[in-house]
């Protein structure tokens, strides 16, 4: 190779080095995690001891009646032989109703426990968009992303915390 080639490659190399990192600072690009922001912003936070409140008494009865229904299970299969074939059944028969009855309950608890949730995560989600929107217009960012779209994202560009940090102070 010429010295002339040589030096035109390095001229080439050189101009392709200082002009890069120039255009790569112009965009501003940050990325949020919004998994870690519903739940670790202090909005987040009151959202579940809000819900454990107002659904932990109806859980704690569910647990109780399951704990009942069980007992009484053990002590059909201990009583079992010495019961007539009638009163076996009628037992029988009075599990499988609680049972059925229980298994209902469980399920309009969790339909409701999954409404509620869904209801305080729509409100965390309006205010951190809020937030984001907040913090792309005010730091000049060309483009925030978040999970769904992101590969992998490395900690330079990783603006969650700032969000987490400003849905926490009520911004």
């Amino acid at each position: 190779m010429n010295a002339s080639l040589k030096a035109a490659m390095a001229a080439v190399t050189l101009a392709a080095a200082v002009t890069l990192p120039a255009s790569a600072q112009e965009l501003k690009i940050g990325y949020v995690n919004s998994e870690r922001v519903l739940r670790d912003a202090a909005p987040a936070k009151v959202a579940q001891t809000k819900l454990e409140a107002e659904f932990g008494r109806r859980e704690k009865d569910l647990n109780d009646q399951t704990a009942k229904l069980k007992a009484a299970a053990d002590k059909l299969d201990k009583d079992g032989p010495t019961l007539s074939e009638a009163e076996r059944t009628r037992r029988q028969r009075e599990l499988l109703e609680q049972d059925r009855d229980l298994q209902r309950r469980r399920r309009e608890f969790q339909e409701d426990l999954n409404q509620r949730k869904n209801e305080e995560l729509a409100g965390i989600v309006e205010r951190a968009n809020k937030v984001i929107k907040s913090i792309f217009e005010t730091e000049k960012y060309d483009l925030i992303l978040q999970d769904q779209s992101v590969v992998m994202a490395g900690p330079r560009v990783d603006i969650t915390d700032k969000v987490i940090k400003a849905l926490s102070s009520g911004r």
